[in-house]
């Protein structure tokens, strides 16, 4: 029998299993405490040793954006792409900080679930479309940081100079015009900015962020969190006030020095710096 076929039969026996015991466990949290880590020794049992570790981190990664406010109910996705076939990624219909690793499925680059017993979430197009044009890409996050959000409820980028770290980091983050969520029209306008940033706001829906590994993708959006928070009080206080155009210059050629290589590069009016704000004031 061929790996992948005994794969397959491991993980319908996986499911089977895993199904049997939460009826018998119930609400007792005891009961479920060792469920679950039944659970993790059967999936890795059957499962490569990275892949067992990458489970183990988008788990991880979930609690901290539930616990962060970035999500509320079932909100927010995440994936990493296993290799250039398949994606790991959250299940629909299941809270960020309830899901455990049994609970993640596996689909093809079409979106289409190759192991699991949940369904895939339905914004898995906007995860495939950033891997098919990003080949550095390993993971994306997609969330609802509560600030950055708002940015982009109120059709407003986050693209002023204002921090040395996030011109450093990200460049700046643009905003995606809206897309029904769930359908192939909330990844149409991502598409000509994806392969200039690491980080997008989505116009009345939220915050995408991708990167080598899942933790950089998810350190990206907070990231951004803490940009829009400190954008927010500036313009409470009277007015954000970018960097001059020279001292952005800088910053971009020092990011070799710091050992970072994000995409965005210096572009007119993005990020916007003081001259611009000048211009647009006369």
């Amino acid at each position: 029998m061929k790996a992948r076929q005994f794969g397959h039969i491991l993980g319908f026996a996986t499911a089977f299993i895993v199904a049997a015991g939460d009826r018998q466990a119930g609400e007792n949290p005891r009961r479920r405490a060792v469920l679950n880590g039944g659970r993790l020794l059967l999936l890795g049992f059957w499962m490569s040793s990275a892949e067992t570790q990458y489970r183990e981190d988008i788990i991880r990664v979930c609690r901290m954006v539930y616990e962060k406010g970035w999500v509320a109910m079932n909100d927010g996705n995440l994936s990493i792409r296993l290799d250039s076939e398949r994606i790991l990624c959250t299940p629909t219909a299941v809270s960020k900080g309830l899901v455990e690793a049994d609970d993640l499925i596996v689909c093809d680059m079409s979106g289409h679930r190759l192991e699991g017993r949940r369904e895939c979430t339905s914004e898995i197009a906007m995860h495939t479309t950033i891997y098919e044009m990003r080949p550095d890409v390993r993971s994306v996050v997609h969330a609802h940081p509560p600030v950055a959000t708002g940015f982009a409820t109120a059709g407003r980028a986050l693209d002023k100079a204002l921090l040395p770290e996030v011109i450093i980091q990200l460049g700046a983050v643009p905003l995606a015009s809206y897309g029904l969520p769930g359908t192939p029209a909330i990844t149409d306008p991502m598409i000509p900015l994806i392969p200039h940033y690491d980080a997008l706001l989505l116009e009345n829906h939220g915050c995408t962020t991708y990167g080598p590994d899942v933790w950089t993708a998810f350190f990206r959006m907070e990231m951004v969190e803490h940009f829009a928070r400190i954008t927010l009080v500036a313009e409470l206080l009277g007015g954000a006030r970018p960097l001059p155009r020279e001292e952005v210059q800088k910053l971009f050629e020092a990011r070799s020095r710091y050992r970072v290589n994000p995409r965005a590069c210096m572009m007119p009016g993005m990020p916007l710096v003081a001259e611009d704000v000048l211009a647009s004031q006369d």
